[in-house]
């Protein structure tokens, strides 16, 4: 049985047990089946996302404010699929740093010479106070221990006046919707990705992606946290009913 103490005050879920049986448990558990897979991981996201997930990345960078010359840090980075849009948009002026506790994502990912790839994760980062104009994190939000530390790192390594982008897949409000996407990510997914993969284990991660998903906290309370952690303007943009784009600021000194 799960100790209910073994979970982080902000979890962005509570503990998956039919994965790990507690926190302690899910990092290690989770660091290691991504190192695993990590081959297979732009494979399976592009047959997921029939190839437009490159195109989305890029469009919800800008319209969170992202341009030409920032200094930028992708946070959960994984194989790096936001750090390299972001890389195209702030161009030879710009800058774009990269973080992953999972160095097997990293590898995976080969990274252009321009972006920097640290490991770390996002509750500690490794980085100065205001280093930043802009950090991104690209679906790793639910892949956290505590939210509320995250979110104070995040502000932390930003300049004054920058911004944070957070993406995420959030279900849909709808039953029909909600079923037809949970089939398509619980059930169909994880079915391709044994076609097309060629670790053991990317189905369960695939699976394990739904289910996070599922138990992901509210937007709300996304909203809520971020305002907690002093960000202003803190807003969530939808997209197709599912890709859900948190927005905020850095207050100004």
């Amino acid at each position: 049985m799960n100790d209910p103490t073994d979970s982080a005050t902000d979890a962005p879920h509570p503990p998956l047990t039919d994965y790990y049986p507690g926190e302690q448990a899910r990092r290690a558990w989770l660091r290691a089946i991504f190192n695993r897979t990590a081959a297979d991981y732009e494979r399976v996201d592009w047959v997921m996302s029939g190839g437009s997930g490159p195109r989305y990345r890029g469009q919800a960078l800008l319209r969170a404010g992202l341009s030409a010359g920032d200094s930028v840090l992708d946070v959960g980075t994984g194989t790096g699929l936001v750090a390299k849009q972001a890389l195209d948009i702030v161009g030879e002026h710009g800058s774009v740093t990269a973080v992953d506790p999972a160095i097997g994502m990293i590898a995976a990912g080969a990274l252009p010479r321009r972006i920097r790839a640290v490991g770390g994760a996002g509750e500690r980062l490794p980085f100065a106070d205001a280093r930043f104009d802009f950090v991104s994190m690209g679906y790793a939000l639910r892949h956290v221990s505590d939210v509320r530390a995250l979110f104070g790192e995040l502000r932390r390594v930003l300049k004054p006046g920058g911004r944070l982008c957070l993406l995420e897949i959030t279900p849909p409000q709808g039953r029909l919707q909600y079923l037809l996407l949970k089939l398509y990510m619980r059930n169909v997914v994880p079915v391709l990705s044994r076609l097309f993969a060629r670790q053991t284990e990317t189905p369960t991660l695939m699976r394990y992606y739904w289910d996070t998903i599922e138990a992901c906290m509210p937007a709300r309370q996304v909203l809520e946290l971020l305002q907690a952690a002093g960000f202003e303007a803190a807003e969530r943009h939808v997209e197709l009913r599912i890709f859900s784009e948190y927005r905020a600021v850095k207050p100004e000194d």
